[in-house]
């Protein structure tokens, strides 16, 4: 590592601090932090067996599903064991080139999750309005397709996000990270240069990415819900409505965390740094506990699937 007029030329270890201003209780801190683990490496672990194992439900619906747990379990593995390592072992170093592997999965991951989202809505928007063409519509093709799409897209736009940091910003004011993970800006920010570009393509991929998904799932609900109000008897409304609130409850507390994460990371600057990262880790490790007790609690196949392994064969 060469420092150069008071600035670190391409620096090979970055040191994470965790939560600036709370480093005496980051241990503490941890004990939630390794619970929340566990419980959505479990849950998410839990909803993939059980949709691979019951052959009543490799069905779009469960399809995504499966794609949903994956993707969470991913994002959960990428970023809670160097945190809690953080915490509980003060393992702060990494290096460069394993932070920008990890601000790619971590980033991947958070796009392919809305991606996933906007696919599950498409799913329950064709199941609803035109439910005898469902079957024909998604086909096994199709959902391949789907699933190659959002994958590929989410790796192509953060994939220029490092790109953009790798080739243009050598220099840096500092390479300790105010962050208990790589995150994208969290990085950004250390750089000694000009660093519009990167900002600006930040913003790109948010409205690009989440903002395009957004509008899409909030039109194929408007939809929705105009061909559920037209059903004649009430029981037939809440059934078809019923199969939509575990998503409905998934893709809300996964837009809010994200908008309200963005909103004090970019305007609240009057909030407490510890605040901003504490929200940030909050927004990345909520969903992935979340995601399968919903749909656990919501949907009877799953947890038909869940009594069902759990009981032993021999008592009928």
């Amino acid at each position: 590592m060469l420092i150069t007029n008071g600035t670190f030329f391409k620096p090979s270890i970055f040191t994470l601090i965790g939560i600036p201003g709370l480093e005496s209780v980051q241990h503490w801190i941890g004990i939630p932090f390794f619970i929340s683990f566990i419980l959505a490496v479990i849950g998410n672990g839990l909803l993939l067996t059980i949709i691979r194992s019951e052959r009543s439900l490799h069905e779009p619906m469960y399809v995504f599903l499966a794609v949903l747990a994956a993707t969470d379990l991913g994002l959960t593995l990428c970023i809670t064991p160097k945190m809690l390592a953080i915490f509980w072992l003060q393992s702060s170093e990494i290096h460069f080139a394993s932070c920008l592997t990890q601000m790619y999965f971590t980033h991947t991951f958070q796009c392919m999750e809305s991606g996933t989202l906007l696919a599950m809505a498409f799913d329950r928007y064709v199941a609803i309005c035109d439910p005898l063409r469902h079957s024909a519509i998604l086909t096994k093709r199709v959902l391949l397709t789907i699933v190659v799409v959002v994958t590929v897209r989410a790796s192509i736009i953060i994939v220029m996000c490092l790109l953009l940091i790798k080739l243009r910003l050598n220099h840096f004011r500092t390479t300790v990270i105010s962050h208990s993970y790589c995150e994208h800006m969290a990085v950004v920010k250390l750089a000694a240069e000009n660093v519009k570009a990167n900002k600006a393509y930040g913003l790109f991929v948010a409205f690009s990415v989440l903002g395009f998904d957004v509008i899409f799932i909030f039109l194929s609900y408007a939809f929705i819900f105009q061909a559920v109000f037209k059903l004649p008897q009430k029981e037939a409304r809440f059934k078809a409505f019923n199969t939509c609130t575990a998503h409905i409850f998934v893709f809300l507390q996964f837009y809010i965390l994200t908008f309200f994460t963005s909103f004090i990371h970019r305007f609240g600057f009057s909030v407490a740094p510890y605040v901003h990262i504490l929200l940030s880790n909050l927004y990345l490790l909520v969903p992935p506990l979340l995601n399968p007790i919903i749909y656990g609690v919501k949907t009877k196949q799953i947890r038909e699937g869940v009594i069902k392994m759990f009981t032993p064969k021999n008592i009928v």
